[in-house]
């Protein structure tokens, strides 16, 4: 599968792992822990960027609890309708993208958000769209947050990263994001591993 059918299979994503699926449970433990690394490191007007946004609910937990400035990008566009349905508020005050990360985060000024974050979305980008870490690193002006799927202890550490694929259907990338964004100038300052997922905290140096 390469990097356009990759973009294409999230874009008319229906069912399981779709926006609507997301709504349907809306927001958990995740939410909270985003929620809280925020409000450790920001304060509540900071412009906040979620990658891979879906219909918004961790976007919409962030609203629910004062933060304000939120923005979004989703490469699916039911996302938007059903957040319109689902979180109203959200929809009318956040700034959205109807796009895939890597055609628009080149758009994005230096440092345009104080914090960013993604959540089961970059273990999705296929190696040739490997790029995009940097131009990640470059728009973050303080705050980066990673929770995604890193494999299990016998993942290779080779420059490639593993792949699984999800129910045979679409790619998962194991990535070490500990690795990747350290090389570029951000700090570590905190890692929980889950039973999933490994929640990674990173400060711009």
């Amino acid at each position: 599968m390469d990097s356009n059918e990759v973009r294409q299979e999230w874009a008319e994503r229906s069912g399981e792992y779709s926006p609507e699926y997301y709504a349907y449970y809306g927001p958990d433990e995740t939410s909270e822990s985003i929620r809280s690394i925020l409000d450790r490191f920001v304060a509540r007007d900071a412009s906040v960027l979620e990658l891979g946004c879906s219909s918004g609910r961790h976007l919409a937990h962030l609203l629910d609890h004062g933060f304000e400035n939120l923005a979004g990008i989703e490469v699916n566009g039911d996302a938007f309708d059903v957040m319109e349905e689902t979180y109203p508020a959200l929809a009318d005050q956040g700034t959205f993208y109807h796009a895939a990360i890597e055609d628009v985060v080149g758009d994005f000024e230096d440092g345009q958000f104080d914090a960013v974050y993604s959540v089961e979305t970059l273990q999705h980008l296929h190696p040739d769209v490997e790029w995009v870490f940097e131009e990640i690193a470059r728009i973050t002006d303080d705050l980066l947050v990673t929770v995604e799927n890193e494999g299990g202890e016998d993942q290779s550490h080779s420059d490639d990263p593993d792949v699984n694929y999800v129910n045979d259907d679409f790619p998962l990338y194991y990535r070490d994001w500990s690795r990747v964004f350290t090389e570029f100038d951000f700090v570590e300052v905190d890692a929980e591993v889950g039973e999933r997922d490994t929640v990674r905290t990173f400060r711009s140096a």
